[in-house]
C-alpha cells in the first residue's frame, strides 16, 4: 500500500457500535490526523445514536450505514476500524481485504488460531495493512515501564510477575461474556501475554492452569501461567475476574521485574518503584485522561488513543504496526498453548502450536 500523504487527514470508518466502541469513536474524532466519516452497525439506529455523539459536540456527524461493503463503496475511506465481536472478524476483514482498505481489528483476533491464520493470509494476499487493537502495550504506564527497562535501571531482566486480578463485574457491561466458553485467557490474559512479549520477547514454552470460580458462567474466570521467554526471562502471568481485593486494583496491571542489578515494581495507584544499584526511587506513572475521557477510565481511554495514533503513523510511513496481524498471531498462539497446557497438565512448546 502506498504511503499516505502527510498533508491530509486519513478518512476513517468504524464498523460495530457496541459497549467498548465509544472509546474508539471519540479517539478517532479527536485524533489530529484522522477524519471519522462513517459508522456502521447491523442495528442502524445504534449507529445513528453513535453518530449523534459527535453531533452533540457541535460537529458534523459521520454518515450512518448498516452494511460494511456499502459503506466502503460509498465513502472510499483510507482505513476501517472493526470493533465487533471475534466471531465476525473473518468475514468483515475479508470485505476490507477485497476492497483493499487498511484495517485495524479489535481483539480477540478470532475464536481460534486456525481462523487467525486464515485472516492473516487474507490480508497478506490483498496487501493491506492489518493491525490488531491490542492496547495494553500502548498504556502510558506500560510504555514508561518499558523505557525504564531499556535504560538498564535494574540490569538485565531475569524474572517477572504480571498480575491483573480483580473483582470488577465485567459481565454487567458485556453480558454475552457469561456465555463464552473460552473466557479469561482469550478475553483478558491475552493482553498480558502480549505485554509479556512486548517487555521480554517471544515465548518458547508455557505451563498454564485455569479456574472457574463464579457460578453461572460458561468459561474459566481465572488463570495462572508460567512463560519461558527465548531471551532467558521467566515470567508468571495471572489473570482473573473473581478475585476480591480491597481496594480493587481495576483496571491496573501490577508488575514486578527482577534484574541482575535490582528490581522494579508497578504498584497499585500507578507507582513505579525502582530498587537499583544507587538506591530506591519512586515516581508516578499515572495515565493522562484525554479531554473527552473519564478519569476513572483514563488508562483505558489513553491507550485506545495511543493505539489508534500508532496505526495512523504506520499507514503514513508504510511501516509494519507493532501489533500487526502477523505479530498478534504469536500472542494468540500463546492462548492456544495455554488452553492445551491446562487441559493436558503439561508444558507446551510454542513451536508445536
Amino acid at each position: 500500500m502506498a504511503q499516505a500523504g502527510a498533508d491530509r487527514k486519513l478518512r476513517v470508518v468504524m464498523v460495530g457500535c457496541g459497549f467498548f466502541a465509544r472509546n474508539h469513536l471519540m479517539a478517532w474524532h479527536h485524533l489530529e490526523g484522522a477524519e471519522l466519516v462513517g459508522v456502521c452497525d447491523l442495528d442502524k439506529s445504534r449507529a445513528a445514536a453513535f453518530a449523534g455523539l459527535i453531533a452533540q459536540a457541535g460537529n458534523t456527524p459521520p454518515a450512518v450505514f448498516d452494511d460494511l461493503a456499502g459503506m466502503l463503496d460509498a465513502l472510499r475511506p483510507d482505513l476501517v476500524d472493526v470493533v465487533t465481536t471475534m466471531e465476525s472478524h473473518e468475514a468483515l476483514v475479508g470485505i476490507c481485504a477485497r476492497k483493499g482498505v487498511a484495517t485495524i481489528c479489535q481483539k480477540p483476533f478470532a475464536p481460534d488460531l486456525a481462523a487467525v491464520r486464515r485472516i492473516v493470509a487474507l490480508a497478506e494476499q490483498a496487501g493491506i495493512p492489518l493491525m490488531i487493537h491490542e492496547n495494553f502495550r500502548f498504556q502510558g504506564p506500560m510504555v514508561q515501564l518499558r523505557q525504564a527497562l531499556d535504560q538498564g535501571v535494574i540490569g538485565t531482566p531475569v524474572a517477572a510477575r504480571l498480575s491483573w486480578r480483580c473483582g470488577f463485574d465485567v459481565f454487567k457491561g458485556q453480558p454475552y461474556l457469561a456465555k463464552v466458553e473460552r473466557l479469561v485467557l482469550l478475553d483478558l490474559v491475552i493482553h498480558l501475554f502480549d505485554l509479556a512479549r512486548f517487555l521480554f520477547g517471544d515465548v518458547d514454552r508455557i505451563l498454564a492452569r485455569t479456574q472457574k470460580v463464579r457460578p453461572g458462567i460458561a468459561g474459566e474466570d481465572g488463570a495462572v501461567c508460567l512463560l519461558e521467554h527465548g531471551g532467558g526471562v521467566v515470567s508468571e502471568v495471572l489473570g482473573s475476574y473473581h478475585t476480591r481485593i480491597d481496594p480493587d486494583p481495576f483496571p491496573e496491571t501490577l508488575i514486578r521485574v527482577d534484574g541482575t542489578k535490582g528490581h522494579l515494581e508497578v504498584r497499585q495507584g500507578y507507582q513505579l518503584v525502582i530498587h537499583g544499584p544507587d538506591g530506591v526511587t519512586h515516581r508516578s506513572i499515572a495515565p493522562v485522561a484525554p479531554d473527552w475521557g473519564d478519569p476513572v477510565w483514563a488508562m483505558v481511554q489513553e491507550s485506545v488513543l495511543n493505539t489508534q495514533a500508532h496505526f495512523l503513523e504506520a499507514i503514513r510511513t508504510g511501516q509494519e504496526a507493532a501489533t500487526s496481524a502477523q505479530d498478534n498471531e504469536k500472542t494468540f498462539a500463546l492462548v492456544e498453548a495455554a488452553y492445551r497446557s491446562s487441559a493436558e497438565g503439561r508444558w507446551v512448546d510454542l513451536a508445536t502450536v
